[in-house]
């Protein structure tokens, strides 16, 4: 299991710093000796794949990928474009990760509608795969885009891609379609009982090997009483459960009720032993989201320096499978 860094929106930076201290920190995981470090598309916060194609530019070894930039606010050609250029910036080092959102994003907050997902993100692929093949004129016509036009970006590179997959229709696609998924609120049992399995089969039958499952899970280091406290913590600045139907049902496929359930924390020895059982599941690539914990931001910052250190020393560990 590859393990990584899965970063948010961090709003006690100013807003000055926060594309800077963005990039500082993608080079600090590259120095600590993560394989990867993951962006997301944050309502009204910085743009992923901009502060992606900038930190490709300041990084020489790490994989970095968008986790996850919602379809319905992009044309495929248009985002295959942006894609094939971050690529360039990243030489050879972005993956992209897509998914058709929640409609608490793309209908209350964007006024787009939220139809038939599934079906959407199916469409969209077919855009990108036919966009990222090669230098060329495409075309294609499905339900959804009637696409003619030109792509002349790039030759050296194409675009691995990835789709946040909670449903089994979803699963059945990212499998048949793509490099893998990558999951948000998904427990260790989720993953080995209902995810691997699903995309695993999927994935054989339309005859892709390597198949990706990237797990976001929050992580923190702590002492015993507080473990308690973390979860609530990490359950209400991470975002409830129950804010998507999408995650709830992902949810009562393993035995977490919320996010903190997720969450990888106390001892060090707690720790590490909840990452084993994410990587025994299946999961290939563990992106950490690292949860600060303290009453100050001083104390946050040392809670987050002491864990992302910690996770660093296991990299070496979980990779090789002991």
């Amino acid at each position: 299991m590859r393990i990584g860094l899965m970063v948010g929106s961090d709003k006690e930076r100013p807003r000055a710093e926060r594309l800077s201290g963005l990039i500082d920190d993608g080079r600090a995981a590259e120095e600590q000796g993560f394989a990867t470090f993951w962006i997301p598309q944050v309502p009204g916060y910085l743009d992923a794949m901009t502060a992606v194609a900038l930190l490709g530019n300041a990084t020489d070894r790490i994989e970095i990928g968008t986790a996850v930039v919602p379809i319905q606010t992009r044309h495929p050609l248009i985002m295959a474009q942006q894609a094939l250029t971050t690529q360039i910036a990243c030489e050879g080092r972005f993956t992209l990760g897509i998914g058709p959102s929640h409609h608490w994003i793309i209908t209350d907050q964007l006024g787009l509608p939220y139809d038939k997902p599934a079906r959407l993100v199916r469409d969209y692929l077919e855009v990108l795969d036919a966009a990222f093949s090669g230098p060329g004129a495409i075309a294609v016509d499905n339900d959804t885009y009637h696409v003619r036009s030109p792509v002349d970006v790039t030759e050296d590179f194409t675009v691995p891609v990835l789709v946040a997959a909670l449903g089994p229709t979803m699963l059945r696609i990212a499998g048949e379609r793509t490099g893998g998924t990558i999951l948000w609120m998904a427990d260790e049992r989720a993953i080995g009982d209902y995810v691997a399995p699903r995309i695993s089969t999927a994935a054989k039958e339309a005859g892709r090997e390597d198949i990706r499952i990237v797990a976001g899970v929050p992580v923190a280091l702590c002492a015993d009483d507080e473990v308690d406290d973390a979860r609530a913590y990490a359950s209400e600045v991470l975002g409830h459960a129950d804010f998507s139907p999408n995650y709830v049902r992902l949810l009562e496929h393993g035995d977490a009720e919320d996010v903190g359930d997720t969450m990888a924390v106390g001892d060090e020895a707690t720790v590490a032993a909840r990452l084993r059982r994410y990587r025994d599941a299946g999961v290939t690539d563990l992106a950490a989201r690292v949860v600060p914990l303290g009453q100050d931001a001083a104390q946050r910052q040392a809670s987050r320096s002491r864990t992302e250190a910690f996770v660093a020393s296991l990299v070496s560990e979980l990779a090789s499978g002991t």
